[in-house]
C-alpha cells in the first residue's frame, strides 16, 4: 500500500499552479507470495526494504526533477508459474477507502476475465444508448470511438462509501439524491457540447455533474474554478465556463441537482467582484478569479484590452455567453428579474464589435487599439477572425452588425476556404477556421441562421472527413476531455446543441441511414436518412415526429419526448428547403449596445 501527491497542472507555464493539490492512496494485492522485495529513494536501493517515501518536488521549473523518487518492488519465483495476478484498490480519501473499494469492485477469486467482461458489458451498454445502422466500418469506428471518448470525462471521485476529498481538503460525502461525485472538468472545452451529450444519454449523470460543481464551488469560497484537477482548482483558461455548463445540464433535463442553490452562487459570482477577480495571479493562463476583471464588466461593459484577464475580448464573448445562460437558467427557475438583468448584460459583446467588423479589444476609454483580425491579442487559442463568430445566442444579431446574412454567409465562407476555394479548416492561418480547437467549433452551424443551410451540412461533412479518421492521430488537435469527440457525435447525428444554456439542436445531416438515441429515461429519438453516404449531405425534406418540416433545426421540447426525424438526402443542394427567414434557429437580441 502507498500514496502519491501530485497536481502541479499547467504547472511549467505559471508558478501559481506548481503546488500539490491531491493526494492518490492505494493498496495492490497479489495472488502469490513474493520472492524477493525491496526499495528504493533516489539513487539508493534497499534490498528487502519495506518502506520508501520522498517525491521528486516540481524543482524551479515546474517539472520533476530526474534522478529523485522513491518507490518498491517485488519478485516472484518463475518456478512455480508464469502468471501473477495483482488487483488494484484506489482513493483520494485513504488507504482504508481503497482497501474498501477493492474489496467492493474487484473482489479476492474473481478472475481477470470476469473483470474484463464486466467491464465489456458496461461500455456496451454505455455505446449502445446511440445506436447506428450502415455506413463504412471506418464511420462506425470512428463514431464509437469518439463516443467513448466523450464519455469518459469527467471521472467518478468519490469512493464506494459516498466519501471524497473536496476542493478544501477536507473529507466531504455525497448527500441526498447524489449518487456519485464527479472530478475532471474541462470547463472551458466542454460545455460547449459534451456535457449536453451526457446529460441527453443520461440526465442523472448530468445532475450529478451539476451537483458535483456546486460542491466544488461550495468548498472553494464560492468560486466556480474553470478547470477543476480532482480536488484542485486551476484557473486554466479563460471566461466563466460554469453558468453555460450548469445550464446546459438542466436544459437537457439533468434538473435533479440544488439548481437553486446554484445559481444563488453562480449570480454572486457575476455580481460581487472578489479580490482573486481583481488580481493578475496566474494571468494570462490562470487567472485566479472565476471573473477575471469583473469589475471591469460591471463598470465599462465588456473587459478592456488591459485587464487582469488572458485576452479582454476573449474574456468578453465568454462573459456574455456565460450571461446569457444565467438568464436562461433563472428563467427556468422562475427568477424573472435575474433572467432580464442577465440577458441585458449578454449583449455587452457589442461593446467589442469595432469599426473594421470584428469582435476586438478596445482600450478602457473607448479608443480602439492598432489591430490585425488574424492576430491573437486579445483572445485565448484564437484569432479576432475566429472568435468573432462566437456569439451563439444572438446570431441574428451579429450578422446585422456584419451587414446582414447574405454578408455573414459571404464572410463564412472566406473563413473556411482559401481564395481558390480549398477547404481552410486548420493550419492556414488566423483568418481561417481552425476546426480542432473550440473557438471555432460552432461556426459551420452558423450558416443555419443565415438561411444556407445546405452549407452547414457541406461544411459539417467535409470537417468530419478531412479531419477525422480511424487511424492513429484521428482525433484533430487536443480532445480536451472529450469536447472535440462529442462535437463529431453530434455532426454524425446531424444535430449540434449550438446555443449554450438551451436544449434547441441545430441541424445538418446525418452520417448514417439509421440512429437510435436511447435515453435512460426511456425516451427513444429516431432518426431515418435511407440515403444517407458519403457524397449525400443536402436535406431536401424532413419530417419531425410525421409533420414535414422546412426548419434547420428542433425546439427544445424534442430532447424530452420520444421523438422521430425522416430526411430526404441528395448529392446537390437543395434551393428552397431552410432558406427563408422564418426558418432560421431563434436568436436572443439582448438590449442596445453602449455607443
Amino acid at each position: 500500500s502507498g500514496s502519491v501527491t501530485s497536481g502541479n497542472f499547467c504547472g511549467y507555464i505559471n508558478p501559481i499552479d506548481r503546488r500539490s493539490y491531491y493526494t492518490l492512496y492505494f493498496v495492490a494485492q497479489f495472488d502469490r507470495p513474493f520472492s524477493g522485495f525491496g526499495t528504493w529513494q533516489d539513487a539508493s536501493v534497499h534490498p528487502d526494504g519495506r518502506t520508501a517515501s520522498g517525491g521528486t518536488t516540481y524543482g524551479t521549473d515546474g517539472y520533476p526533477v530526474a534522478g529523485r523518487g522513491s518507490g518498491a518492488w517485488v519478485s516472484f519465483d518463475p518456478q512455480q508459474g508464469g502468471i501473477v495476478t495483482l488487483r488494484v484498490g484506489v482513493s483520494y480519501v485513504s488507504a482504508l477507502n481503497a482497501a474498501a473499494n477493492l474489496r467492493a469492485e474487484d473482489p479476492a477469486g474473481v478472475s481477470f476475465d470476469a473483470i474484463r467482461t464486466r467491464a465489456q458489458q458496461d461500455w456496451n451498454q454505455a455505446l449502445g444508448r446511440i445506436q447506428v445502422a450502415g455506413g463504412t466500418a471506418g464511420d462506425r469506428t470512428i463514431f464509437y470511438t469518439a463516443l467513448y471518448h466523450a464519455l469518459l470525462q469527467p471521472t467518478t471521485f468519490s469512493d464506494v462509501n459516498g466519501e471524497y476529498r473536496g476542493v478544501d481538503q477536507r473529507i466531504h460525502a455525497v448527500a441526498g439524491g447524489q449518487r456519485v461525485q464527479y472530478a475532471n472538468f474541462s470547463g472551458w472545452d466542454v460545455y460547449r457540447s459534451q456535457l449536453q451529450l451526457v446529460t441527453l444519454l443520461d440526465p442523472a449523470v448530468g445532475s450529478d455533474i451539476a451537483q458535483s460543481l456546486l460542491n466544488q464551488a461550495d468548498q472553494n469560497g464560492g468560486a466556480w474554478d474553470r478547470w477543476t484537477h480532482n480536488s484542485g482548482a486551476t484557473h486554466v483558461m479563460e471566461g466563466d465556463p460554469s453558468p453555460a455548463a450548469v445550464a446546459g445540464i438542466y436544459a437537457f433535463g439533468g434538473t435533479h441537482f440544488d439548481a437553486k442553490r446554484a445559481l444563488a452562487s453562480l449570480t454572486r459570482a457575476a455580481t460581487v467582484p472578489t479580490p482573486a477577480d481583481r488580481s493578475g495571479d496566474g494571468c494570462p493562463v490562470e487567472c485566479a478569479g472565476q471573473r477575471p476583471s469583473l469589475d471591469a464588466w460591471l463598470k465599462l461593459h465588456d473587459i478592456p484590452a488591459k485587464a487582469h484577464a488572458w485576452g479582454g475580448a476573449g474574456e468578453t464573448l465568454e462573459d456574455a455567453t456565460a450571461d446569457f445562460a444565467l438568464s436562461q437558467l433563472a428563467a427556468r427557475l422562475g427568477e424573472s428579474a435575474q433572467a432580464a438583468m442577465f440577458r441585458q448584460r449578454a449583449g455587452y459583446w457589442q461593446n467589442l464589435f469595432g469599426p473594421a467588423g470584428y469582435v476586438q479589444d478596445r482600450n478602457a476609454d473607448g479608443s480602439w487599439p492598432p489591430f490585425d483580425p488574424a492576430s491573437d491579442e486579445g483572445f485565448a487559442e484564437g484569432s479576432s477572425a475566429q472568435y468573432t463568430w462566437m456569439v451563439p445566442f444572438d446570431a441574428a444579431g451579429l450578422f446585422a452588425r456584419m451587414g446582414g446574412a447574405a454578408a455573414a454567409v459571404q464572410r463564412l465562407n472566406a473563413f473556411f476556404h482559401t481564395p481558390d476555394g480549398a477547404w481552410a479548416l486548420t493550419g492556414l492561418g488566423g483568418m481561417h477556421a481552425e476546426m480542432d480547437n473550440e473557438p471555432s467549433t460552432g461556426a459551420p452551424w452558423l450558416y443555419d441562421f443565415a438561411g444556407r443551410p445546405d452549407l452547414t451540412e457541406q461544411t459539417v461533412r467535409e470537417v468530419m472527413r478531412l479531419l477525422w479518421s480511424d487511424s492513429p492521430f484521428g482525433i484533430p488537435g487536443n480532445d480536451d476531455l472529450g469536447a472535440m469527440s462529442a462535437w463529431y457525435v453530434w455532426s454524425a447525428l446531424g444535430m449540434y446543441p449550438g446555443i449554450p444554456g438551451r436544449a434547441e439542436l441545430l441541424l445538418a445531416s446525418p452520417l448514417f441511414p439509421a440512429i437510435a438515441i436511447h435515453r435512460a429515461t426511456g425516451v427513444t429519438l429516431a432518426i431515418h436518412a435511407p440515403a444517407a453516404a458519403d457524397g449525400l449531405p443536402y436535406v431536401a425534406g424532413l419530417r419531425v415526429n410525421g409533420l414535414n418540416s422546412t426548419k434547420p433545426w428542433l425546439p427544445e421540447s424534442f430532447v424530452t419526448h420520444d421523438g422521430e426525424l425522416r430526411y430526404d438526402l441528395r448529392a446537390a443542394p437543395d434551393e428552397v428547403w431552410g432558406r427563408q427567414p422564418a426558418d432560421a434557429p431563434p436568436s436572443f437580441p439582448p438590449a442596445p449596445a453602449r455607443p
